[in-house]
């Protein structure tokens, strides 16, 4: 049994799949409506809500997220609002019932058919309870980069963001009853999902959560379930036994020592990302194009390593790096450099009783510089064709490179470094000809595929003409950016 808020009731759940998603139960349990199903994957935004939850100060906060990625188990203890919530219940609605960003989008047309307005309703929503006044054009359309519109446009989408702040403020959401329901429910039983031989656990500590792993067989981690939420809504898969790491605390944290950066396994990107860019603000533009903003809400560095896929765009950085992935058992806790964690094609080192409960970045060290870079067909909310990272040290007026390290995703079946190209850089200038003879080492590093986002030699092509962009930018002190990402 779990325990939530949707919009304005407390709900008590035990009767439904442990897989169910968030989508699903508005819609044919619930008869909320307004929350559409496009893709069902993530990709359009018409199933968005919003999920308040109390965070470790003690401070109700909400974010966006995609409900077709969303399980119902992963929202006990947390509030889940919907476009139902913005107006009141009833048969006849007035222009002065409609919230401002109802009626902003009302005023600046921005709706044709509809059928994506309430997933943009609801993004625009999240901006409008975040910011007390207009972000400005940049992070409307950081919070929009989930919501695709195929008829409407999004110029009057775009103005419709501004309007709504010219409006008298409305607050829909009653701090403080919400805070004492999630209390009270997160003070009461554990909770779980079991329903016809399949269950969800929801462990409430690192102990609790290592003792499931170490006592059953052929349970599936999820925290975000970004990726395994497909399985269930694509492929229709079942998994008999599922376990939610998002409520296990030793997993959300992140520290960092005078050494190193920790990060949570089950923390969201999008809820360290903003202090990580103090240490490395060269990884802004490559996270900032990691999924959608509702996709950053859900995703973590954990789910993106354990689901061990050769083009996930966290780990070329974090081999790069030189990170390591800390596992944990009822044994203990080991460490692995994320260079040997991976052993072949979605698979790891990690053995059947380990969870990673966390990252470990080494920290920046004098006249070390970051380049990270991400190519694919769009810019935003798309998978790589080709991803590097480069961690270069030099030396000298001469720029003599003194240790280099680079990670690559999209060119083999795992993620992998370079050593052969790197070797042939140690103790040389970092000049254009020097690169021109290392990159063509890389051929000994890896053999991409070609399939539907790129060829072998393309990507090929593209992997020797990222390390140019390093010196580029290197010899011109800038930054240089890409506006098109077109293959």
């Amino acid at each position: 049994m779990i325990s939530f808020m949707l919009n304005h009731s407390r709900l008590t759940v035990d009767d439904i799949e442990p897989s169910m998603s968030m989508l699903d139960y508005l819609r044919t349990r619930k008869q909320l409506n307004g929350t559409k199903e496009g893709c069902a994957s993530g990709d359009c935004g018409a199933c968005t809500v919003l999920l308040g939850e109390i965070n470790q100060d003690g401070e109700l906060v909400y974010k966006s997220l995609n409900s077709c990625l969303l399980m119902v188990a992963a929202c006990h203890g947390k509030h889940v609002v919907t476009i139902e919530a913005l107006t009141p219940a009833k048969l006849s609605i007035s222009e002065s019932d409609l919230h401002p960003v109802q009626k902003a989008m009302v005023d600046c047309h921005g709706s044709q058919c509809g059928f994506c307005t309430p997933g943009f309703v609801m993004s625009l929503y999240a901006m409008y309870i975040t910011f007390s006044e207009y972000p400005g054009q940049e992070k409307v359309i950081e919070y929009l980069s989930g919501n695709l519109c195929r008829c409407t446009g999004y110029r009057p989408i775009l103005e419709a963001a501004q309007t709504c702040y010219e409006y008298p403020r409305v607050s829909l959401i009653d701090t403080k009853t919400v805070l004492s329901t999630l209390s009270e429910i997160l003070l009461g039983p554990e909770p779980s999902l079991v329903m016809k031989g399949k269950s969800c656990l929801i462990p409430q500590n690192l102990n609790q959560l290592c003792e499931i792993k170490s006592e059953t067989s052929g349970v599936r981690l999820v925290a975000g379930a970004t990726d395994l939420a497909l399985e269930f809504s694509q492929n229709l898969s079942v998994t008999p036994a599922l376990v939610y790491v998002g409520a296990v605390d030793e997993m959300r944290k992140y520290e960092e020592t005078d050494d190193e950066i920790i990060i949570g396994a089950a923390l969201p990107y999008s809820q360290f990302l903003p202090i990580f860019y103090n240490s490395f603000p060269e990884t802004q533009e490559v996270f900032h194009r990691l999924g959608s903003l509702q996709v950053r809400n859900a995703g973590t560095l954990g789910g993106s390593l354990g689901n061990a896929s050769p083009i996930g765009d966290p780990a070329p950085l974090l081999i790069a790096l030189g990170a390591k992935v800390n596992l944990a058992s009822s044994n203990g806790v080991r460490s692995v450099k994320v260079d040997d964690f991976f052993t072949g094609y979605r698979t790891t080192v990690m053995s059947a009783n380990e969870v990673i409960v966390s990252v470990s970045v080494p920290k920046k060290i004098e006249n070390q510089r970051l380049f990270f870079y991400k190519v694919s067909k769009r810019i935003e909310d798309d998978i790589s064709a080709v991803c590097v990272a480069v961690k270069l040290t030099l030396d000298g007026e001469e720029q003599i490179v003194t240790s280099i390290k680079t990670g690559w995703g999209g060119v083999a079946a795992v993620p992998v470094s370079a050593p052969h190209f790197e070797s042939h850089l140690i103790n040389k200038t970092f000049n254009q000809q020097n690169i021109h003879q290392a990159v063509y080492h890389l051929n000994k590093d890896f053999s991409p595929m070609s399939d539907v986002r790129a060829s072998s030699e393309y990507r090929m092509e593209v992997a020797r003409n990222l390390i140019d962009r390093c010196w580029y930018e290197l010899s011109s002190n800038e930054v240089v950016r890409v506006k098109h990402a077109a293959l």
